[in-house]
Order: structure tokens, then sequence, then C-alpha cells
């Protein structure tokens, strides 16, 4: 079969864009050097010895001691199904916060791991009501797990994963947490705050290539596994097997890592090491309180009240009588500037602007404000 007579195909060559939407996020060229050095074996030494340190960097960025804490060789989404289909058997009774898109999905992980979800709705750009959770125990007091979105990426608002995590302990129940956005971007202490299983993206505040989803497990849920009855429906997603891939001491081949994602991540977490963890929440703040005021000039709302919006993702109402999708795309192909656009009941309602990782900077929120005020006007 012949490709199109007229069009001969050559190498890729994307266009320089700035990535302000809700991720990908700008990488660095640090990061995109790391990625083009050369392809080792997944099981050489050198490439194992790489793995334990990015254990060590993964264990500094989630403010954690958990043995179980590595990369899965997949997106966000293998990161949230891998904790669900390790830790949900058939029958049993899972409370999820829903507050918008991802609060969503998590339910639908439970009814396919043959669970029973028990959903507790918020507004989409309000935070998960603590309240309503308690009152959920007290009505179902089997549940075996809670599981929420701290930082919801389809609305921009923060759950106070803390407050959250301490009702589902007292209640003796495991919690599930999305950390996709929040990683690196704001305080996110899973020891402090005793969290169990936590999962991430790479492409988010941490500014790697997508593909990859950290994840951190307490020793609690490895307990869990454990005692399970059957194992899960996944194979690849098996924690009991996937630990024998990340254990130095005894690895067993278990897939072919994606190598040079790898390098690509671990120099991400090198970088966030140098700046400190600290720093890099602060950074984000700054830039987020940047872009705010010069949106207000604007006159453009954010759509989550100040104490719970993510400086890493700031969610705003279109103004009244401006089309969503030809603003976006002027942005795009005038500007090189990409933002994102509302999910599920905020489509042609709002726009998501990333202020993420290495693109949380004052000259990504200059180049957004001039854009927004040039074709706004």
């Amino acid at each position: 079969m012949k490709t199109d007579a007229h069009k001969r195909i050559t190498s890729f060559m994307p266009p320089h864009r700035t990535l302000m939407g809700p991720g990908p996020s700008d990488v660095s060229q640090r990061v995109l050097d790391a990625m083009a050095r050369p392809t080792i074996g997944h099981l050489d030494p050198a490439f194992v010895e790489m793995m334990e340190e990015m254990k060590t960097l993964l264990r500094y960025a989630f403010q954690t001691e958990n043995d179980l804490t590595f990369p899965i060789s997949a997106p966000g989404s293998v990161g949230m199904e891998s904790c669900f289909v390790n830790l949900v058997e058939p029958g049993d009774q899972v409370i999820v916060c829903v507050n918008g898109v991802f609060g969503g999905r998590m339910v639908e992980n439970v009814k396919r791991c043959g669970g029973t979800p028990i959903v507790i709705q918020d507004a989409w750009g309000a935070p998960v009501d603590p309240n309503k959770v308690g009152d959920a125990f007290k009505a179902n007091p089997n549940v075996k797990v809670l599981a929420f979105v701290h930082a919801e990426t389809s609305t921009g608002v923060q759950s106070d994963a803390k407050t959250l995590a301490e009702i589902a302990r007292r209640q003796g129940a495991l919690t599930i947490v999305d950390a996709v956005t929040s990683l690196a971007g704001t305080k996110l202490l899973v020891d402090a705050w005793g969290l169990d299983a936590v999962y991430s993206g790479s492409q988010k505040c941490l500014s790697c290539t997508p593909g990859l989803s950290p994840v951190t497990f307490s020793p609690r849920v490895v307990e869990t596994v454990k005692a399970r009855k059957a194992h899960g429906q996944s194979w690849f997603m098996d924690l009991s097997l996937v630990l024998g891939y990340w254990t130095a001491a005894k690895r067993t081949y278990h897939h072919t890592a994606p190598i040079n994602a790898l390098y690509g991540l671990h120099e991400s977490l090198v970088m966030l090491q140098e700046e400190g963890l600290e720093h890099s929440w602060a950074r984000h703040h700054a830039n987020h309180l940047k872009l705010k005021a010069g949106l207000e000039q604007l006159g453009i709302e954010f759509l989550v009240a100040e104490p719970y919006r993510l400086p890493q993702l700031n969610t705003i109402k279109i103004p009244s009588g401006v089309d969503d999708a030809k603003t976006r795309s002027r942005l795009l192909n005038e500007y090189n500037l990409e933002i994102g656009a509302g999910l599920g009941d905020l489509a042609g309602k709002v726009w998501r602007i990333g202020l993420m990782g290495y693109g949380s900077c004052e000259a990504n929120v200059n180049k957004c404000l001039a854009a927004l005020g040039e074709v706004l006007a």
C-alpha cells in the first residue's frame, strides 16, 4: 500500500508551543537532552542503579518513606487503575468523592473491579466536603476505601487531603488519592497526612513528557495486597509482580521499561531536588499571584473560591460574548500559546491556564496575559 502520491512523508518536526493548558506542561531542554541519551537494557546494572535513585527521588517528591514508591510504565490513568485493581475486590464498599471529571473516573474503576461505589457529589469548582465524607462513613460502617482527587484537573480546585485521610483512618479505611496535578506543585505530605495509595503523572508539575505514573503505596496497602483472596483482573498492574521488578536485591523481569522516558523523569526529579520541594511550591504560588493580578485587570473571574484554588491550574470564566474555540484557536495559531478548554459540565464556560513545573515562570505569565489581552480586545 503506497502513501498519497502528492505527499512524501518525512521526519515530523513539531511546532514550538508554549504549553499553558492542563498538561502536558513545557519540558526543559535538560530533560529532553536526557531522553536522547543512549538506550541500554532494562536489566543493565547501570539502569538498575538509576532505578534505585529514581525511587529515592520520588520518595522526596511524595514526602514519604514508603518502600513501594516507583513510576508505573504508563500514564497517570494507569496509575489510577493500578490503585483500584490492587485494593478493590468484588463486593468491597468504596466511598468516592466526585467534584469533577476525574472523581467520576474513580467511580468507573470501582465498578469495573466489582466493588460498590458510594458516591459523594460536590459542585464542580468546590472542594470535597469533609462533613459529607464523615456522614457517609457513619451510614456505611464497612467501607474499605475512601477515594478522592487532591487536585481536580478539570476544575482547578484543591481538596483537604489531610482532613479527608484522617476521617478514613479513624474508620479503619484505606485512601486512594489522585495527586496527578498536585505533586511538586502544591504541598503534598504522604506520610504526615497518612495517605495510602497515591498516584500522579510525569507531565504536570514534574515537567517530564507524558507516559509515566509515579505512585507510592503505604505498608497498609502492601499488607492488603498480600491478604487478597484472589489475584486482581490485571496481570500488568499486579503490585505483587511489579514489586519484584523494582526490588534491586532480586530484580525479576516483568516488562521492558520505557528506558529513555525514565531518563527524562530521573532528570526532572534531579531538577526538583536541586530547586528544593518547598521552593517549587513557593514558585508555583508566586506565579499564580502574578497571573491572578493580570487577569483581574482584564476583568476575568476565577471559577474557584480563592482558598481552594490550585496555583498550578487556574480555571477562569470565559467573558460574556467571547467565543471559546475561536479565542483558543487564535492564541494557538497567532501566539503559539496553548490554554485548556473546559471539560464536561464546564465545556464552553471556562478556560484552564496551567502554570506547571518548568512552565511556571514569569515569562509565561507575561506572554499569556499579553496574548489574552490582545485577542480579547
